[in-house]
């Protein structure tokens, strides 16, 4: 890949590396062969964090357009070929275009604030009304144009982001069918994992946190009913931010349960992670769970940002997702022990949810999936591809490559059930938020008087298998998940080359502690390394 500069600027580039190189040496690891970092040595933004590129565009040391292309090139490098991460869908034909409008911005004087020219991908399950589908990674949506933004798209561009494509996913955010491989989608096929490129990158925001992990953009937005921002951030030893329901408003979003879906940032960092967060929030009257939001959300996270965050704290330490992988119990023990050197009280906990409480949650899914796709199909007007989820069954029954790996069983019974005006739907659903709150995280966590609760994300990722199947060995994110609470991960260490993340969760509403408490832990500990895209973790 060739300069994108012109020689002066090249010069004034050159300096700002120099200047900057200290500020973020520690994540920038030596590359030990160029096949595995394909176009790394040339590419100027590796690892880089907001802050920095916010920095060259004040100075004039580069361009909003020099900064989109140099993304697109790399994407060209390192998902299309080279390693084939195969993490984005689909790029923005107007990126460019919307580049150079922001570049006039900047010149006029007009900084939209710290998203300004940020590259980001969006996973595609989340409407942009523009030149690129909305897919949900489905052949029936391949054509699927939505008539409108949705709101954390609306929000971005106003942040003056620069929306570059759209990130592979599970298809149908990985409740489709059973025996389902995530990152597969009928229109992406298989995301590879960027550590290790035959084990599997978890879902479904799978694309969003590859690309991230491996520099193809700032910033991804994925989404998560259970798991699907937190395991694919562990899988790609970056930071994920599931906030609490209603904080980011879910409009525009193809859904599955609106009682358990949430947009969510994913970074290198926790910092950058507060950043997008912040630019994500806002009432919105199309998503009436986004009204409880009122004085309870935040533009600027940055500010809870404390290095010193975990003195004082008291955290609860759930060890039900420990005892079944010995190499994650270190790594976590390890973590505890860090904890408790910089102040922190940690209380061993071994429940949080009611016992069933997942078995209400499935019902509330499957329940508000036949509801909520029906009326997201509607709102695709007459053109619609598809006008319903009978629609949708029946062009997966009549499409060989949709069904060639799994079925859609989850699809099939949610067309069995009835409305929500249903009183089974409405004990499921009083039933789940019991169990999950009033005798789940928040009884616990008045009980020890806790400011927040840790455990492992996940185990490191297995090797994919379009036969068998996902193979989770262990997880964290269901507590959170039904309660409709925050969660962040963010990396605790490695396993041989897998990283492996640490999820920190608490109260409706407590993403300012949780992103102090995980400032804190990131900063002491630097755990988060570039990806090598090895072919095999084995010597």
């Amino acid at each position: 890949m060739k300069s994108i500069l012109n020689p002066l600027m090249h010069k004034q580039w050159l300096l700002l590396v120099a200047l900057l190189a200290g500020l973020f040496l520690f994540s920038c690891q030596p590359i030990p062969d160029s096949k595995e970092l394909a176009g790394t040595e040339e590419f100027p933004f590796f690892e880089s964090e907001i802050s920095h590129i916010q920095k060259g565009y004040l100075e004039g040391s580069y361009t909003v357009a020099e900064v989109v292309q140099s993304f697109l090139n790399r994407i060209e490098a390192i998902d299309h070929n080279g390693p084939g991460l195969n993490s984005i869908i689909t790029l923005n034909p107007d990126a460019l275009v919307i580049a150079r409008e922001l570049d006039k911005e900047l010149s006029a004087g007009n900084l939209r604030g710290p998203l300004h020219g940020i590259p980001v991908v969006l996973k595609d399950n989340i409407d942009t009304h523009d030149k690129m589908p909305t897919t949900a990674g489905s052949r029936a949506l391949e054509n699927s144009f939505p008539l409108h933004d949705s709101f954390v798209a609306q929000k971005l561009r106003e942040a003056g982001a620069v929306i570059i494509g759209k990130a592979n996913l599970s298809e149908w955010a990985n409740f489709r069918g059973e025996l389902s491989s995530s990152g597969w989608s009928g229109i992406g096929g298989q995301t590879r994992n960027p550590y290790v490129l035959d084990r599997n990158p978890c879902g479904s925001s799978s694309g969003s946190a590859v690309a991230v992990a491996a520099s193809l953009t700032m910033l991804g937005i994925g989404t998560e009913t259970n798991g699907s921002i937190v395991c694919p951030s562990h899988a790609s030893g970056i930071v994920g931010v599931k906030p609490t329901i209603g904080l980011v408003s879910r409009s525009g979003i193809i859904p599955i349960a609106h009682s358990l879906d949430i947009a969510g940032p994913m970074t290198r960092t926790v910092r950058d992670a507060a950043i997008a967060l912040g630019a994500l929030t806002g009432v919105d009257p199309k998503d009436e769970l986004s009204l409880l939001s009122e004085g309870n959300y935040h533009t600027d996270y940055t500010q809870f940002l404390n290095e010193e965050g975990l003195q004082g704290k008291r955290i609860g330490f759930f060890k039900g997702a420990t005892g079944r992988n010995f190499k994650v119990d270190s790594l976590m023990a390890h973590a505890v022990e860090f904890m408790k050197s910089k102040g922190a009280e940690i209380i061993e906990i071994n429940q949080v949810s009611a016992p069933g409480t997942a078995g209400h949650a499935f019902q509330v899914m499957l329940f508000e999936y036949k509801d909520g796709l029906n009326k997201y199909f509607a709102s695709l007007g007459p053109d619609a591809p598809v006008k319903n989820l009978e629609e949708l069954i029946a062009f997966n029954n009549n499409d060989k490559l949709s069904m060639q790996w799994y079925n859609q069983r989850y699809l099939e019974l949610a067309q069995e059930k009835e409305g929500l005006d249903s009183q089974e739907y409405k004990d499921a659903l009083a039933a789940m938020h019991k169990g999950a709150r009033e005798e789940g995280i928040d009884k616990v966590m008045k009980e020890h008087n806790l400011d927040a609760i840790i455990a492992p994300t996940g185990s490191p990722a297995w090797k994919t298998d379009w036969t068998n199947g996902d193979s989770f060995q262990l997880g964290s994110s269901s507590p959170a998940a039904h309660a409709g609470y925050p969660n962040i991960t963010l990396p605790m260490g490695f396993v041989d080359e897998l990283p492996v993340g640490i999820s920190i969760f608490g109260r409706a509403w407590s993403e300012p502690v949780l992103l102090e408490i995980a400032y804190a832990y990131e900063q002491g500990t630097r755990h988060r390394r570039a990806p090598r895209f090895l072919d095999s973790d084995m010597p």
